[in-house]
């Protein structure tokens, strides 16, 4: 299964709250965090709520 490379690249500061919460299941509170998920459609979905937040590569 591929994995994906998610990572922070702005502030959650003046998010919705649903937002902020989808970004901390994702793993991610602070600027530069990144974690490593699977290419799934339940992570691809999260992504695509706070795509203007993250940074996101194949690994």
């Amino acid at each position: 299964m591929e994995k994906l490379n998610v990572k922070l690249v702005k502030s959650l500061i003046g998010s919705k709250k649903d937002q902020i919460a989808t970004a901390h299941a994702l793993g991610l509170f602070k600027i530069g965090d990144a974690s490593v998920q699977p290419d799934n459609a339940p992570t691809l979905g999260k992504i695509n709520k706070i795509s203007h937040l993250v940074e996101v590569t194949k690994a």
